[in-house]
């Protein structure tokens, strides 16, 4: 499935956001595994132990008006939760038959009370949006703890938002860490960086370094990218795990072309100073000029390019423009003003690679 986009319900936490997850329609069957992001994941439809259910089957193949036709006559004969959870997938997406929020948070509801914990997770996060009904944070909270003690790692990574916060739920730091943790240890990785977030800043948790990275190590192995650019910050400054810059710089680059803002600015002053990888001011101001055009003013980078040579920053813009398509203004080599509220802190702090 598609990377799920955050409500604007969100919380800022020890340097991240992070935030209730909203659903949205399935690019593929919903039982794949989906992309690991910086938001919760939608709730999983796995089908049951007998693969020859045709109405999972149909919903797989992406016959979805046969899915709601088999999944209709599973009802009828059993009144089946994870049935009755498939109908308000098909309603809540339009997959097959008009879109219906109302009856899709109704066979939420039916499957929630006979126990589907999909279903609890899905109605859920349609209560924290207001679809289908009105908004009940209430409710959506009592829904994410009642399918978090069921298992359900995407309500446990809900219920410590939850707790974090401390509106419908005490705010209550270790608390929100333990749910994280258990969430994290089942392999969620936006609990894992929230974890890994906890234990850094010690607030809430007893602070660790050590399992501070394992964690953050963990995300990034699961495609977590804001995760990904924490861990190469502690890799480069050698904080809670051995120096190793040139494995950083792999990881800011492999963030900076996924459009990580604060990976292209920390990629740019390691190319222009050649840490942890060979030195290429040309491609260290391309990446300068992208993230300043983003918003992160950084003027040591701002100094460095004044230095180019006329031709070096003309194929830095050619090469960032091939890189945003055109979709950036074009800055010269005149510093960009203060450091920007964006950026991240010096190395000093533990949060990003020293200005060498």
């Amino acid at each position: 499935m598609p990377r799920l986009p955050i409500l604007l319900l969100s919380l800022v936490a020890f340097g991240g956001v992070v935030g209730f997850a909203q659903a949205a329609p399935p690019a593929a069957p919903a039982s794949a595994a989906s992309e690991a992001g910086n938001a919760a994941t939608a709730p999983s439809i796995s089908p049951p132990a007998d693969t020859g259910d045709a109405a999972f089957a149909a919903y797989e193949r992406g016959a979805y008006f046969a899915a709601m036709n088999e999944a209709l006559k599973r009802i009828d004969g059993s009144r089946d939760p994870s049935a009755m959870t498939l109908l308000g997938v098909l309603y809540q997406n339009g997959l097959g038959i008009p879109r219906d929020l109302v009856k899709a948070a109704e066979w939420y509801a039916n499957a929630a009370k006979a126990g589907d914990r999909n279903a609890m997770v899905a109605l859920a996060l349609m209560k924290v949006d207001g679809d289908g009904g009105p908004k009940d944070l209430k409710g959506a909270a009592d829904l994410f703890e009642k399918a978090a003690a069921a298992g359900d790692n995407v309500a446990q990574y809900n219920c410590g938002l939850l707790y974090m916060q401390g509106d419908v739920r005490p705010h209550d730091l270790a608390k929100a860490a333990d749910y994280f943790r258990k969430a994290a240890t089942a392999g969620n990785a936006d609990a894992q960086y929230a974890l890994a977030q906890m234990l850094q800043s010690g607030e809430g948790i007893k602070e660790n370094p050590q399992e501070a990275v394992r964690w953050l190590k963990a995300a990034t192995e699961s495609g977590h990218i804001e995760a990904e650019v924490e861990y190469a910050i502690a890799q480069f400054n050698g904080t809670g795990t051995p120096r190793d810059e040139a494995s950083a710089a792999e990881h800011f680059r492999h963030a900076a072309n996924k459009g990580n803002v604060i990976a292209q600015n920390r990629l740019a002053r390691l190319l222009f100073t050649g840490r942890g990888l060979p030195a290429d001011p040309v491609r260290g101001a391309m990446w300068h000029i992208l993230a300043r055009s983003a918003g992160l003013n950084d003027p040591f980078l701002d100094t460095e390019l004044a230095k180019l040579t006329p031709e070096q920053h003309d194929e830095a813009e050619k090469l960032a423009r091939q890189y945003a398509g055109n979709a950036f203004a074009v800055l010269d080599a005149s510093p960009a003003g203060g450091q920007d509220k964006a950026a991240a802190p010096d190395a000093a702090s533990g949060k990003a690679p020293a200005a060498p």
